[in-house]
């Protein structure tokens, strides 16, 4: 297909046709994250599964995708969105609080939310992985934002004297990768443990990081 059908115009239904563009790809979302997340897979689905799921045509999906992995592209970062804002909500609730209570607010939300849909997992740790070297470099673009992200609280927490004053990016990646790790091995059933029990030692390791042995806070 040379490239993406005509958008219509006008309003119908009461709704502009941006308001049924937004509610189209909607649809083809929601579906992508049933086929995607669950069964038969990214790798099961076609375009008129997809189609059929959100009760649209194939052709409305052409006007809004051009490939399936147009779809998965838009829900991994979608659900990255979700993951972080959770993390951000969480951080907010202990506002001016110790290190140890900020990182322990902000791993619950964000494990709660990644967890709390096993398709969000799927999509993050297992669907998205050696689709495409386009994927791949979005999937470490969004990882590197999740550095960014513990990176920033680290130096916060150094400036406030709670943790040591170092760079730590390379830290924040092992960090990050121990999470990815973690947390897909316990989706799959591979980790014995409860949700509270892998996020008090994802908050363990990341206390010991900003902690290391012989440092003290500031003021002690």
């Amino acid at each position: 297909m040379a490239g993406r059908l005509r958008q219509p115009t006008g309003r119908y239904g009461g709704k502009s046709a941006q308001e049924r563009q937004a509610e189209r790809r909607r649809r083809f979302l929601d579906a992508g994250l049933q086929l995607f997340g669950d069964t038969p897979g990214y790798r099961g689905a076609t375009v008129a599964a997809l189609s059929e799921a959100a009760g649209l045509s194939t052709r409305q999906f052409y006007e809004e995708f051009r490939t399936l992995e147009d779809v998965l592209a838009a829900l991994h970062l979608q659900v990255n969105d979700w993951a972080e804002e959770a993390a951000l909500e969480g951080l907010a609730t202990a506002e001016g609080r110790p290190i140890a209570e900020r990182v322990t607010a902000a791993f619950r939300a964000y494990a709660a939310n990644v967890t709390g849909d096993p398709r969000r997992l799927r999509i993050t740790f297992t669907e998205i992985i050696g689709v495409s070297p386009r994927l791949e470099r979005q999937r470490l673009e969004r990882r590197s934002r999740w550095v960014d992200f513990i990176c920033a609280e680290a130096a916060a927490a150094a400036e406030r004297g709670e943790a040591a004053p170092r760079d730590y990016r390379i830290a924040a990646a092992a960090f990050i990768g121990s999470v990815n790790g973690l947390l897909h091995d316990w989706q799959a059933g591979w980790v014995d443990a409860t949700l509270d029990e892998v996020v008090d030692e994802l908050v363990q390791l990341l206390l010991g990081i900003l902690r290391p042995a012989g440092w003290t806070p500031q003021g002690r």
